[in-house]
């Protein structure tokens, strides 16, 4: 298996399956998520405008919903960006 090289399309290379990574992380975003996931920060940086005002509409779900995303951003290989790069671990 060889190690993804960067490319001006992908600056941070590409996942096992062929897919360039963001630029954002998914710690960073899980991490926003718990902690002001209330307000959609999570969301909004990684670029879910829409979720991440209803989430700020919503307080996020009364919390359940920031909580369950954080938990998702976490846990999950498949997270995206906006552009629909995959999110660094």
């Amino acid at each position: 298996m060889s190690v993804p090289v960067p490319t001006p399309d992908a600056p941070f290379g590409y996942d096992p399956q062929g897919r360039p990574y963001s630029d954002k992380s998914k710690v960073v975003a899980g991490v926003l998520q718990l902690f002001l996931g209330g307000l959609g920060i999570g969301r909004f940086y990684v670029g879910s405008v829409g979720v991440g005002v209803a989430q700020l509409l919503t307080c996020g779900g009364l919390g359940i919903w920031a909580l369950i995303d954080a938990i998702l951003f976490f846990t999950s290989n498949d997270r995206t960006d906006k552009q629909g790069r995959v999110l660094r671990g």
